[in-house]
């Protein structure tokens, strides 16, 4: 159970920095989006990469626990029939995992392009609704 609970902690500790890159991306999305130009900063192209960097991690920390979880015996009828422990086991990381692939994609789209296009922001959008959605707001700030 150490192991499991250092994992937990490193999840937790990693939830709080990505909720500013999120915040990061958000701000300097919106700007681009709305500054004259349209041009994709030096700044906007970091903070994607490591925004993707740090839920890549998430994810994997994640993913590590779940299946720690799973080897217990959890019993998957009792998962789908409780609402805490859907959104636990099912509903958070799979929309996790979509937002990670989104700001994959985000990413590699912000490599190739100088300016920012409609899909791109689009694209954005998604993931932090998605990471808004899936992200565990009682338990973290709770």
């Amino acid at each position: 159970m150490e192991f499991y609970n250092i994992l937990l902690h490193a999840h937790k500790g990693f939830a709080y920095l990505e909720l500013l890159l999120v915040a990061a991306f958000l701000i300097l999305l919106l700007v681009t989006m709305f500054g004259y130009s349209g041009n994709i900063s030096k700044a906007f192209r970091k903070v994607t990469l490591f925004t993707m960097i740090f839920f890549h991690v998430q994810f994997l920390i994640g993913i590590v626990m779940l299946i720690t979880n799973f080897t217990k015996g959890l019993d998957m009828s009792m998962v789908m029939k409780n609402a805490d422990l859907r959104f636990q086991y099912v509903e958070h990381p799979f929309s996790m995992l979509l937002a990670a692939v989104i700001m994959t994609i985000i990413n590699k789209k912000l490599k190739t392009n100088d300016k920012l296009t409609i899909p791109i922001m689009s694209l954005g959008l998604v993931a932090i609704a998605l990471f808004v959605f899936a992200f565990p707001w009682a338990r973290v700030f709770g």
